[in-house]
């Protein structure tokens, strides 16, 4: 069953500090056939941020396909807690299963169970300090191509790395340089098709043979092919190169006895590559626009990497002390959480908030939504790492803050890419202050993440123990 909150008799609110959740409502300008699919595509963020006006549950429609909005963190919970009820499905996930397999994100409580614990060594917290050791290694020659006063456009760039970081985990020695290559060049391309399949109110646009959708099925069938190839050829050597691909190939379950076959080792290299790379650098790019619009924070965040580091990158063994680095990334996290939107599929009949769900029924979340809700987080639109200091972290709402999701389907990654993202916004505050080059306009990109789009910087050298005063 479901851990929710409860209630405190007589209340009518709950433990989390906030009222239990009872409305229940329909959102406004739905239309035939298409439902709010015109909002969802157009401008999807003003769309999610106007549905908790409506209900703690807001009845949207998927094309013609009824949906639920979970607006209310303890609905959320109650989602998140109770996977067997609450399954990976719906519209959205119909369309992106076939398109990057079926691992650990996409696949259903069943398989996932044992997915999961046959993915768990290659995560397994002792094995993070060689994984931030590339991590760093990555990190380090790429600020050592930066040039003082020479532009570059950090989302493009942030990408190149997390692709690097991942492959290396992923991978070590076992792929060349042409896959890499091949897989820096097509993960944007799938990344932005499946956006467009999943918010797609009909599956005819997709398969008309326009340049748009030749380019992304040859993106899919080329990594797919460098993925085979890859997998193909660590079985082939059977030896432990200490990356992740080499720990699942070798990897058997001690309850059943299973390993996983090359379309499941496929499909989970997939699913890490596509989870490991956009997602981490969407988070740095939003991190250093913030830092470049708060310079108190940026001061910080600068001061605390000269008292820690001395001028030096950071290294694993940094990370408990880049406290501040930490609560910079949380913070932005919950303003501008890569995975923004999220569904559920109901398997067995149920009642959410007071509303009967059939067996079918698609559910969903929106973390941007609850990171920006006035209800959840004082002063919502600030920009302020200070809310994760414990005594003040202490106070949020459980259930609000889900950026790695909860519960057993938790992201597995959540720790590398916390540790990824400390270290690349620990390590650019040690050498470089970024600043956006004058004009540059940014705006969210809601596509298979919460992107900011071309982020054009220009990098100013910092020295350690010199000091610069900002207005």
């Amino acid at each position: 069953m479901a851990d929710t909150a409860r209630i405190r008799p007589g209340t009518g609110h709950s433990t989390t500090g906030v009222a239990a959740p009872s409305r229940k409502g329909r959102a406004p300008g739905r239309l035939p056939v298409l439902g709010h699919a015109i909002p969802l595509r157009r401008r999807p963020l003003e769309f999610l941020e106007g549905l908790p006006e409506h209900g703690d549950l807001v009845e949207i429609r998927l094309g013609p396909q009824p949906a639920y909005m979970a607006c209310h963190p303890e609905l959320v919970r109650q989602v998140l807690l109770d996977p067997r009820t609450y399954d990976k499905g719906g519209p959205l996930f119909d369309k992106v299963r076939p398109l990057v397999g079926n691992g650990l994100f996409s696949s259903a409580w069943a398989e996932h169970r044992l997915q999961r614990r046959l993915v768990y060594p290659a995560f397994h917290p002792s094995r993070t300090a060689s994984y931030a050791a590339m991590m760093c290694e990555e990190i380090d020659a790429l600020l050592g191509s930066w040039r003082e006063g020479r532009a570059i456009d950090l989302a493009a760039t942030l990408h190149a790395l997390t692709v690097r970081v991942t492959t290396r985990t992923l991978f070590s020695t076992t792929a060349d340089a042409r896959a890499v290559a091949d897989v820096q060049h097509c993960l944007p391309i799938i990344l932005r098709g499946i956006y467009r399949r999943m918010t797609a109110p009909v599956g005819l646009l997709e398969r008309l043979p326009t340049p748009e959708n030749r380019r992304f099925e040859q993106a899919r069938t080329r990594l797919r092919a460098v993925i085979g190839e890859t997998v193909q050829g660590c079985r082939r050597s059977g030896a432990d190169n200490g990356d992740l691909l080499s720990i699942l190939v070798s990897a058997r379950d001690e309850e059943s006895g299973e390993r996983l076959t090359d379309e499941d080792l496929r499909d989970q290299v997939m699913t890490l590559l596509i989870a490991g790379t956009e997602t981490t650098a969407s988070v740095v790019a939003w991190t250093f626009h913030l830092l470049s619009q708060h310079a108190e924070a940026e001061e910080q965040l600068h001061d605390e990497a000269d008292r820690v580091l001395e001028g030096r990158l950071p290294a694993f063994g940094d990370l408990p002390a880049l406290d501040y680095a930490r609560r910079v990334v949380t913070e932005t996290l919950r303003l501008y959480p890569p995975a923004w939107l999220l569904s559920r599929m109901v398997t067995v009949e149920t009642e959410l908030a007071g509303e009967k769900l059939r067996p079918g029924a698609t559910v969903l979340y929106s973390p941007y939504i609850l990171g920006r809700s006035p209800g959840l987080f004082p002063d919502p639109s600030r920009f302020d790492p200070d809310r994760w200091l414990p005594e003040r972290a202490a106070s949020v709402p459980r259930g609000a803050m889900v950026p790695f999701g909860a519960g057993g389907r938790k992201c597995i990654g959540e720790a590398f890419g916390m540790a990824e993202a400390t270290l690349a916004v620990a390590a650019v505050s040690t050498r470089w202050r970024l600043r956006p080059v004058p004009g540059t306009t940014v705006r969210p990109r809601p596509e298979a993440a919460l992107g900011t789009g071309p982020l054009r910087m220009l990098p100013e050298p910092r020295h350690f123990g010199a000091r610069r005063t900002h207005p």
